[in-house]
């Protein structure tokens, strides 16, 4: 089960808050907490071809996921996008991966607060840097490029948001980063990391990229928080939407839901799987493969088929080992493909 792909079924925002902090806890306390891209390459590799993908495409990039694979593991062009698409790529990998390692190491970009504005300067200037140098915003001025705040009022948004004045952009900037100096001290953090989200996009400090960059510092926030990085796909891109309205209208619950649900995804599809030992006892939705699903294992825990454990919070947990043992009885029974190793059942 993947918590972003349908309505149906889903459970209210309240359990999905706990079941975050619950599966937080339980990295940190069983499984050695959030790995750093130093020490578990491979989970970030994923996450960062699919955050660039999906967050450019947000945007109307048209690269599709292998296209943009091809592009940051081997730096071809595939296909005959215009240039500005790939760029737009390239220039947002490269501030993800300056996120990814700096969000838990910043040395001097900080002096201790949550962010700083040459940070926030710094991601822009990355993600915007390339494009700009082919295809710049028509209607920026000299001193609006990568990097720089807009110096252009902005017209109202759909759905009534209406930024502030370009006058006005510097002084918010300060307010919203003093804001975040508290977001650490809040019973849920991830609605706190998405209200800072929105209230950035509400400011739009920049003439273009302001959505690249807001989802680029939403990470960084979720990560100097002890969470992964959220995943917004292209098919919530009209929730998404209407969840930033939402917030821009004081209520960021709708935004911190999608948030959280992106980030509970993320733990379980990639970082429980590479972080647990083949022994260790992990929720089964973080041992679906291409050949097992969520309710198959589910059903063979409740049939005693599969050795799980049910814990108190209701959730069935299984081991590595267990459902390669449960695979393999099943493929001597006559049914489903043979087994194969954790490392090569998981999805791409």
């Amino acid at each position: 089960m993947q918590l972003n792909k349908s309505d149906r079924g889903r459970p209210p925002r309240r359990l999905v808050y706990q079941r975050l902090s619950e599966a937080v806890e339980e990295l940190d306390q069983r499984l050695g907490g959030l790995p750093t891209p130093n020490d578990a390459q491979a989970i970030w590799t994923s996450i960062w071809h699919l955050e660039a993908h999906h967050s450019t495409a947000l945007e109307g990039n048209t690269l599709v996921i292998a296209q943009v694979e091809t592009l940051l593991a081997e730096g071809r062009a595939v296909g005959d996008r215009e240039l500005s698409e790939y760029l737009e790529v390239t220039g947002y990998a490269t501030a993800a991966q300056w996120v990814y390692g700096h969000a838990l190491d910043p040395g001097d970009w900080t002096s201790g607060s949550m962010l700083s504005l040459t940070e926030v300067r710094h991601i822009h200037e990355l993600a915007l840097g390339p494009v700009w140098g082919v295809a710049p915003h028509p209607n920026a001025g000299d001193r609006e490029g990568p990097g720089s705040f807009r110096r252009h009022d902005l017209h109202r948004f759909p759905g009534g948001m209406q930024p502030p004045p370009w006058t006005e952009v510097e002084a918010a900037m300060v307010d919203w980063m003093n804001s975040l100096e508290s977001i650490s001290d809040t019973e849920r953090l991830v609605e706190a990391v998405a209200a800072a989200h929105g209230a950035f996009e509400k400011i739009h400090p920049f003439i273009d990229g302001n959505g690249r960059t807001g989802r680029l510092i939403l990470n960084l926030l979720l990560m100097r928080g002890g969470l992964p990085p959220a995943l917004i796909f292209t098919r919530q891109r009209s929730k998404y939407f209407q969840a930033l309205q939402r917030c821009d209208q004081g209520d960021p619950g709708p935004l911190g839901e999608i948030v959280a649900r992106a980030v509970l995804d993320n733990l379980y599809r990639f970082v429980y799987p590479a972080v647990a030992g083949p022994d260790s006892l992990i929720p089964l939705v973080a041992l679906v493969s291409k050949h097992v699903t969520v309710t198959s294992l589910r059903a063979a825990a409740e049939r005693g088929r599969l050795r799980a454990q049910k814990g108190a919070d209701g959730q069935w947990r299984s081991t590595k080992e267990w459902v390669h043992e449960y695979r393999s009885s099943r493929y001597s029974r006559g049914s489903g493909e043979p087994p194969t190793s954790d490392s090569e059942s998981r999805p791409d």
